[in-house]
């Protein structure tokens, strides 16, 4: 029984190792995180949104409309005049509303004439992720509720009405305006959907391309080890610097193959979906140029050098093709928050801290990067393609800082190994 048991503390000391159980404890904080995200959702859906509202009409149908809205929404601008429109929309922009409202003269009299009346809606979007259009989502429930009432309405009072305008009794004029941008008849909830489904492919390819590319920087560091390979490497008259841009350039080459590869096969799928809506963004003047494109190409391939970097720098940690394969795991959350990140909320739209948070990864900045550039905010994107070049160049001098040192062999930086391997490393640096 003894023998059982050392064998039983021998192989849970093995596998009971940082490498081993961070990666459990970092996925179980992400899952914690995403509940409260869900649970924030929830509750944000639970609150009547902040709206401005405009009743120019005084008929019986806008005032059933005026009583819904001002009951389950909270109405931060009241007026009866359209030329108080302006003002309605600056104070919803203060008050950081979602709409404005307005129902205008002869609404009521349009529909006891047969016709649909006409409710001007102006949605003030603050951000592109999907938190973000909850609030609109929820005034759009107000908007089908009044709908539905005026409907009940109609059959109830035995009019002459067709059927299609009982059914359906009302029509919308709606402008979008977002981060400056006039998007006439367009919702919220279709500009995000659209703008998730162009942005989508970027963090997705960055992800793969990441995971795929970090993951055999890693392995080959590990497998030279455990062959021997590396210590043969070491002593050859080749400078340090020259052995760890090889590496990361015959990898980055690789990467960037496959990034072609999966962008052209996302594209296809993605058409194949026909996830455009049928809504040109183009039209709106929201399309990326060619200097956009190059830019986009610019962040993805300093991003991919960064990333490939870090995973040499890991990869030295690696003692053989086992222990290898945990190390790739920090790459991975480190690619895949950021993409969760910009799927649900807008960079413009987070919190200061959260803002830092995700900058400082630099697998985020070409994720933000078409989205940004969509919307004229360059700034932001050369600031991202600066930060990643002076994190790639770190990076990299960390590299070759622990290429010079013992740790590639003797897996420690302090030198306390015997003559013969200090000898076959320090042959030739």
């Amino acid at each position: 029984m003894s023998a059982l048991g050392n064998i039983i503390r021998k192989e849970m000391k093995e596998l009971l190792t940082p490498a081993t159980i961070l990666p459990i404890v970092v996925v179980a904080l992400i899952f914690g995180s995403m509940g409260g995200v869900i649970q924030g959702i929830q509750e944000e859906a639970l609150e009547p949104p902040v709206i401005g509202f405009i009743n120019a009409d005084g008929g019986n149908f806008s005032t059933s409309a005026s009583t819904i809205i001002t009951t389950y929404a909270d109405v931060v601008f009241n007026a009866t005049d359209i030329a108080e429109k302006q003002s309605g929309l600056d104070t919803i922009k203060q008050k950081d509303g979602v709409a404005l409202i307005i129902i205008p003269a002869n609404f009521s009299e349009d529909i006891q004439q047969g016709k649909q009346g006409t409710i001007e809606i102006y949605w003030i979007m603050q951000g592109a992720g999907l938190m973000d259009a909850i609030s609109s989502d929820v005034l759009e429930q107000l908007i089908r509720t009044i709908n539905n009432n005026i409907s009940r309405e109609l059959i109830q009072g035995n009019t002459t009405a067709n059927a299609t305008l009982m059914l359906n009794p009302t029509m919308r004029n709606e402008v979008t305006y977002f981060k400056d941008v006039e998007l006439p008849g367009l919702t919220p909830g279709i500009i995000v959907g659209l703008l998730s489904q162009q942005s989508m492919l970027i963090p997705i390819v960055m992800m793969m391309i990441i995971i795929m590319a970090g993951s055999m920087v890693i392995s080959s560091m590990a497998m030279e080890k455990e062959n021997k390979t590396l210590e043969t490497l070491l002593t050859l008259p080749v400078k340090r610097t020259s052995i760890v841009t090889g590496k990361i350039v015959a990898s980055a080459v690789i990467g960037l193959m496959l990034a072609v590869i999966y962008m052209i096969g996302m594209s296809y799928y993605f058409q194949g979906l026909g996830m455009s809506g049928g809504v040109n963004l183009a039209e709106y003047g929201l399309v990326l140029t060619s200097q956009d494109f190059i830019l986009v190409g610019i962040s993805l391939f300093i991003t991919l050098i960064a990333g490939l970097s870090l995973c040499m720098l890991l990869g030295t940690f690696a003692k053989n093709y086992k222990s290898a394969q945990t190390l790739t795991f920090p790459i991975t959350m480190f690619a895949m928050i950021p993409m969760f990140i910009t799927m649900f909320a807008d960079f413009d739209t987070l919190p200061l801290a959260v803002k830092g948070f995700l900058f400082a990864i630099p697998f985020s900045h070409p994720m933000m990067a078409p989205r940004a550039l969509m919307f004229n905010d360059y700034l932001l994107v050369f600031g991202g393609i600066a930060y990643v070049t002076i994190f790639a160049i770190v990076t990299i001098a960390i590299v070759v800082w622990v290429f010079k040192t013992d740790r590639l062999l003797t897996g420690s930086i302090k030198k306390k190994q015997t003559k013969g391997v200090k000898s076959l490393f320090m042959k030739r640096r």
